[in-house]
């Protein structure tokens, strides 16, 4: 698991999770108020569980990823006397995945399975899937050093971000700003999980980095800034994009006449009720109710 593989496709399971979220958050809200809900048999299509079903196949696979990666298959104990465990490493990878897959059932159970959803089932596992991460990171590195644990330890530093936001979204679970931070910091956990497989096991120069060079230890923590920057700048792309397709798409669904009308009678989304405060600032007096549902949950 410790390859370059490794890194590189749970980072880009979680950069395109982020980019989902993304889309998620503005699509929804767009939808909501523009284009007629659909009805019939594919009205079902619309409430399965997407990104449920690919966190259990995303996960599944991750985990036969790792027991391929051992030749002979991974075991927990040798034969030996006194018995020793083994590799320790791989079961944290192997753990961490089937956290993987415990989330995508919980939101599959939720969302599909249960008489009504039950949202704080669903952030409940998320943030106690998280805190167990965080734990499985710290005791990741123990023996780590130079620019491995440099690189790790800056996932770290995201992971607990994350986590903290996450905790904050159990009592605060419709505040645009916390989805906003939750999404980037998702990207940024993605992305910086694949350039980690490209410092430790791919570098581009074709020379690994050296442990000993400070300059190498400072250009880590260059890149990770350059990271957080780069996913903020394709974040507010997204949310530049749906605030001028709302002004466009939604003005040119005013004029069409009272046929479209019944369609901008729901209730506004959170990023709905952000636009119409840029657009009209001198309406702050009328506080929009919270949505019952938020585009963010059903993701």
């Amino acid at each position: 698991m410790g390859k370059f593989h490794g890194h590189a496709y749970p980072g880009l399971f979680l950069f395109c999770n982020g980019l989902y979220q993304a889309i998620v958050i503005f699509s929804d809200s767009l939808q909501s108020l523009c284009l007629p809900k659909k009805k019939g048999r594919w009205a079902r299509l619309w409430k399965i569980s997407y990104e449920g079903l690919l966190k259990i196949v995303a996960g599944s696979l991750l985990v036969v990823y790792v027991n391929i990666c051992i030749e002979g298959g991974i075991i927990l104990m040798d034969r030996e006397l006194p018995p020793r465990f083994l590799y320790s490493k791989e079961w944290q990878h192997l753990t961490m995945f089937t956290l993987l897959i415990l989330m995508g059932c919980v939101d599959v159970m939720s969302k599909n399975m249960l008489p009504q959803r039950c949202v704080v089932l669903e952030k409940g596992a998320l943030v106690l899937s998280f805190y167990e991460l965080l734990l499985l990171m710290v005791s990741h590195v123990k023996e780590s050093s130079g620019i491995e644990l440099q690189v790790h330890s800056l996932l770290i530093l995201v992971v607990f971000l994350l986590l903290l936001v996450l905790t904050a979204e159990l009592w605060a679970p419709e505040m645009f700003q916390l989805w906003m931070m939750e999404t980037l910091l998702i990207l940024v956990l993605g992305s910086w999980l694949i350039q980690a497989g490209f410092i430790l096991y791919r570098p581009v120069s074709g020379y690994p980095w050296d442990d000993d060079d400070m300059n190498d230890l400072m250009f880590v923590t260059t890149f990770f800034c350059w990271h957080v920057m780069c996913d903020a700048l394709c974040l507010f792309g997204i949310y530049g994009f749906s605030y001028f397709w709302h002004r466009c798409y939604y003005s040119s669904l005013k004029m069409m006449g009272s046929k479209e009308a019944p369609y901008h009678k729901s209730t506004p989304e959170p990023l709905y009720r952000l636009l119409q405060e840029i657009e009209q600032p001198d309406k702050e007096d009328q506080a929009p109710l919270l949505a019952k549902s938020s585009p963010r949950d059903k993701a």
